[in-house]
């Protein structure tokens, strides 16, 4: 029966081995060793008394030989077992405490970490480990933020829509154009928030559906400053659009809907008579467009954190008039999912911001 432990495995590895080793030698000094001591005494064949002394002193060797033999596996067996112990043990050791160390995360205790000073497999192994538990709690982290975000999202249209339903129930608000106009915006805000989510999910997920294909960027960024022409011609705020040709591997509409997110965040940020540039250029083998704007700026710490879920920069921006927070997260996951990235630069807080995404050449 094959032993369950690690270390009895070991343990018993270790003493086949030398086990074997042990029978080996044996068997070779029994088979050979009395011919090379007959050899070594000098017996002379033919002689009557030197080969019945012969035959006394090989028997007697062979004896002594055993003897010896019997003494040496003895002692043999019961070092190498007390080797193989400690060595098994100390081979045992950590992975006992990564199996336990498994167990906790299991049990929800993401932060669990394993620390070995073993070279070799072992560090690699429990490196591993904690890379693991740390994506693991990063995971779990973002998931446990995401439901409170979205908690908090749609407490605020909620709440105002049960108040102003209450008060026409109850005959204090009347009916009126407005009034339905308000509850009109506040669901379509509610199924905007839904919808923007349920596409976050798809993109990160890799469910969301991509067409593929040979396109020009640059193209698809005139088209897509044309329908914000309006809206930043009312503030002021002029629209520079990139000149020539972009070709990249991407799906048209996500790349329109990622200049779009970038050219609304843009806009709503951007004071008023200032300007916005979208450029498109060839970098590192690869398509870039980029959003630049004369906003407030980001900081070194906002760089990656504006493409979180819910996170916004001026955090006294309602969300009505700031957006949900969810637009540059999603403009991320599309990347990703097209085989590109996006990212953000900007040279501190009151001196702009550009947004930036790569997409494969053809």
């Amino acid at each position: 029966m094959i032993p369950r432990s690690l270390r009895a495995r070991l343990l018993a590895a270790f003493v086949a081995v030398a086990a074997a080793a042990l029978g080996t030698v044996g068997a070779a000094v029994l088979l050979v060793g009395p011919s090379y001591f007959s050899e070594a005494m000098g017996h002379v064949p033919g002689d009557p008394m030197g080969e019945a002394m012969a035959m006394a002193t090989q028997m007697a060797f062979i004896d002594a030989m055993r003897r010896a033999l019997l003494a040496a596996t003895v002692i043999a067996v019961i070092t190498a077992a007390v080797v193989s112990v400690a060595v098994a043990a100390r081979i045992a050791r950590p992975v006992t405490r990564l199996a336990d160390a498994s167990r906790r995360i299991a049990a929800g205790h993401y932060a669990e970490r394993v620390e070995t000073d073993e070279p070799g497999e072992i560090a690699d192994l429990a490196a591993s480990f904690n890379d693991m538990a740390a994506s693991l709690e990063a995971t779990e982290r973002r998931r446990l933020q995401l439901v409170g975000d979205v908690a908090h999202e749609l407490r605020t249209p909620l709440a105002t829509l049960d108040g102003y339903l209450e008060g026409l129930e109850d005959g204090v608000i009347q009916s009126s154009p407005q009034t339905w106009h308000l509850l009109r915006a506040e669901t379509s805000r509610l199924t905007r928030m839904v919808n923007e989510l349920a596409e976050l999910w798809r993109a990160e997920a890799h469910q969301l559906p991509l067409r593929t294909e040979e396109i020009d960027a640059a193209e698809v960024a005139r088209e897509v400053i044309a329908r914000f022409a309006p809206q930043a011609d009312a503030r002021g705020i002029g629209l520079a659009a990139p000149a020539g040709r972009l070709p990249v591997m991407a799906d048209r509409d996500r790349v329109a809907q990622i200049v779009s997110n970038y050219l609304s965040n843009a806009l709503r940020y951007a004071p008023d008579n200032s300007s916005i540039e979208v450029a498109a250029e060839v970098a590192s083998g690869a398509g870039r467009l980029r959003v630049t704007d004369q906003g407030q700026g980001l900081a070194a710490d906002q760089l990656e954190a504006v493409f979180e879920r819910f996170y916004r920069v001026d955090p006294a921006r309602t969300r009505s008039a700031g957006g949900a927070g969810i637009g540059l997260a999603i403009v991320r996951a599309l990347a990703n999912a097209m085989g590109g990235r996006a990212w953000a630069e900007s040279a501190g807080l009151g001196m702009g911001a550009t947004f930036l995404v790569e997409l494969p050449a053809p």
